[in-house]
């Protein structure tokens, strides 16, 4: 689905962002009657940065889908409770870590059909590409996949996203200089890699 585009006269990225969660925040106030219509423009309005938090959080593109529709179910079902005390944005993205964890004790309980672990997967689909950094988003997905988890949330959040780093600390529930710490770390967990890759040598960090 697309995302609602920010307008192009609000200025700066920040003022952009701030814009579109209140627009969102908005949205969801205002759906809380449960009117499939006002439902429809809150979900077109957040499923792309749903999608993509859980496609990072999860480093499991092929669940993507699902978990989103997840995220989405139980956002919906707990809407009428949504007082806009944090954005939307902010509330919504809480609700898909949830999802994620639950996901993850889900699949810790059932018995494993392989005993190959998921990093080392992500670390075989890591390929050297012919880019001089980060501008090729398939490239950093990749990268992303390979480095620890609370790491990639932060960075996700505040870099890709564009969450200001106390809104990120809501959302993951730690202070905000814990989310500062691990987007540092992140950005040099993601540096070394990108010197591996281009040397063909992926390793997790």
């Amino acid at each position: 689905m697309p995302h609602a585009p920010y307008p192009p006269h609000l200025g700066t990225p920040d003022r952009r962002t701030a814009a579109f969660d209140e627009s969102a925040t908005r949205l969801a106030l205002e759906a809380r009657d449960g009117d499939p219509e006002k439902t429809d423009r809150l979900v077109r309005a957040l499923h792309r940065d749903v999608r993509r938090y859980v496609t990072h959080l999860s480093a499991d593109p092929q669940a993507a889908d699902d978990l989103t529709q997840e995220v989405f179910l139980r956002a919906l079902t707990g809407l009428p409770a949504f007082e806009g005390r944090s954005s939307a944005r902010t509330w919504i993205l809480s609700i898909a870590r949830r999802t994620v964890a639950d996901s993850f004790r889900r699949a810790a309980a059932r018995p494993r059909l392989a005993d190959r672990h998921d990093w080392q997967r992500a670390a075989e689909r890591a390929q050297p590409y012919d880019v001089p950094g980060f501008d090729e988003g398939v490239a950093l997905a990749e990268l992303l996949t390979l480095i620890r988890a609370q790491r990639r949330e932060a960075f996700v959040l505040t870099q890709l996203l564009g969450f200001p780093y106390a809104e990120a600390a809501t959302a993951v529930g730690c202070p905000i200089g814990t989310v500062r710490s691990r987007v540092a770390r992140a950005r040099t967990s993601l540096i070394a890699l990108l010197a591996d890759v281009e040397g063909g040598r992926a390793r997790r960090p």
